[in-house]
């Protein structure tokens, strides 16, 4: 499986938007640890050098001179289940280092405990220079942090860790309202006929968007017809208000949006495209403006649903999504 396909069904559970950070490394001389992370591709600038040497994004750790290994940890943005991760080499080259593991572990603070049992999720294996390590991981249970292992030493760019978040659900009640499509609350993208300019994953995100890049938008259709989305909620819940923000979209932004629900109990994610087209409407045609907060009630009657098809008319972008509800159980 791709990075692309892991992405894009998965959420990336190391991402800092949603609370993940790297709380430890065993040596971050050439690198800081916390770059390991960081949402944006890396980058490589020629010439920029700091006090320790050349300045590279990602983590990277002094050459080793005796036995042993570095090691980073990562508290993930909150439990979740590992389907797949990314071990990104970009721009190390001859700083890379030749092999990597991952362990993961639960534990309640930042570090784990020393004494705390970590299970091998990805074996040592083989890495290249300036390459992207994609890996699906065979395992059933919820971790918080993970652990890189580089053999001896090196710089990893990026570490991408593709799972399912894994929400508490019995602490939230009956009567409690929350954004049943939020990525911290189990939310993810399934798929989108278009993610030339902002990846449909982005709208789930918490917060407000940071620019026009951190949305989802299509290219310019000059086609008949409109560009259209699948999500699926984090819980089966009922959707009582729906919030569409187009901050940073002042030309570009859709001209009318609809959202159909369904409650979803048959097929895989590759069927949903089909299925999604005879959805009933939980949202109506309505119409968008630049730049701006929208804060619609959805058609009355649709009841519990697990999963949104949204469209737009007939491309453009949008920042987030929100629907706030109640899950059923």
């Amino acid at each position: 499986m791709s990075d692309t396909c892991f992405s894009r069904q998965f959420v990336n559970l190391a991402n800092p938007r949603i609370g993940a950070k790297v709380t430890f490394a065993t040596d971050d001389f050439f690198a800081d640890k916390a770059r390991l992370i960081d949402p944006a591709d890396a980058v490589f600038i020629p010439g920029k050098y700091d006090d320790n040497g050349k300045w590279m994004d990602g983590w990277e750790s002094r050459r080793k001179r005796g036995t042993g290994y570095d090691h980073a940890i990562i508290r993930l943005g909150g439990p979740g289940y590992v389907k797949g991760v990314d071990i990104d080499t970009s721009h190390f080259t001859g700083n890379f280092p030749p092999a990597a593991s991952i362990d993961g572990c639960t534990a309640d603070s930042d570090i784990p405990d020393p004494t705390v049992e970590w299970t091998e999720l990805v074996p040592a294996t083989n890495l290249n220079g300036n390459s992207h390590h994609v890996i699906a991981v065979e395992n059933d249970q919820a971790w918080t942090h993970l652990r890189l292992n580089i053999y001896p030493d090196g710089g990893v760019a990026r570490l991408r860790v593709y799972g399912v978040m894994d929400k508490n659900w019995a602490t939230v009640g009956a009567d409690d309202v929350l954004d049943l499509l939020a990525m911290e609350n189990g939310g993810r993208a399934i798929i989108a006929n278009d993610e030339h300019f902002g990846v449909l994953s982005n709208i789930t995100l918490p917060g407000k968007g940071l620019n026009m890049g951190d949305g989802w938008e299509t290219r310019r259709r000059r086609e008949p017809g409109n560009d259209w989305a699948i999500l699926a909620l984090g819980h089966v819940g009922t959707v009582e208000d729906i919030l569409v923000d187009t901050a940073f979209f002042k030309g570009n932004f859709p001209s009318h949006i609809s959202i159909q629900g369904a409650l979803v109990e048959g097929g895989t994610d590759t069927s949903l495209p089909v299925q999604s087209q005879f959805w009933p409407e939980l949202l109506d045609k309505q119409p968008l403006s630049a730049d701006s907060e929208h804060h619609l009630k959805p058609l009355a009657g649709v009841g519990p649903i697990s999963h949104i098809r949204v469209n737009i008319y007939p491309d453009g972008g949008i920042s987030r999504l929100r629907l706030f509800g109640k899950i059923h159980r």
